[in-house]
């Protein structure tokens, strides 16, 4: 059986839409889901499930998680090919000196992705933009909080994506192929 995340967006930053993770795992767990770990405060769920399409997996915990821990957050669900392929795409690997100042984008169709290209176009003086296949790349030399395209980036996806630094995404992968 195929190995899965789940990338929450905006959960447990600040005090709104706090979820512990112990529950999470429980309800993914309760929903039929297996191996299921989770990685970091953040809402990065992996686990192992039937080959369906990552929306239909997406929808579901969505739903679930509003329903039984009141929470109502985006939810992207992508496979471990998929993620294999968001590593293999990064054309800012060269960039990256620090993995929490690069910035991988992700939404749960390429229709996101087509909005932000027009970012790769634009000078960001030392900031880089990368529109992939699969991801959208942030080289973000002054930090991400400081950072001008991460702005311009979320503004673009609007509430259809959701970012993961570099570093955790790399975490993310190795946990997908080694379920617990």
């Amino acid at each position: 059986m195929p190995r899965y995340v789940a990338l929450f967006r905006g959960i447990n930053v600040g005090k709104a839409k706090r979820i512990a993770m112990g529950d999470l795992r429980a309800l993914l767990d309760k929903l039929g889901y297996a191996d299921v770990a989770t990685l970091l405060n953040s809402g990065n769920a992996v686990f192992t499930a039937n080959a369906e399409p990552a929306a239909t997996h997406a929808a579901r915990i969505r739903e679930a998680v509003k329903d039984k821990l009141g929470v109502d957050a985006l939810v992207i669900v992508k496979s471990a090919k998929d993620i294999a392929a968001i590593i293999a795409g990064n054309a800012l690997a060269k960039h990256c000196t620090d993995d929490s100042k690069l910035l991988i984008a992700v939404t749960n169709d390429t229709r996101g992705m087509t909005r932000v290209k027009a970012l790769a176009r634009a000078a960001w003086g030392d900031e880089k933009v990368h529109v992939g296949k699969h991801a959208a790349y942030l080289w973000c030399s002054n930090g991400i909080l400081e950072s001008k395209v991460a702005v311009a980036l979320l503004k673009g996806l609007e509430d259809a994506g959701t970012t993961r630094n570099w570093g955790t995404l790399n975490k993310i992968h190795a946990l997908l192929g080694d379920p617990p």
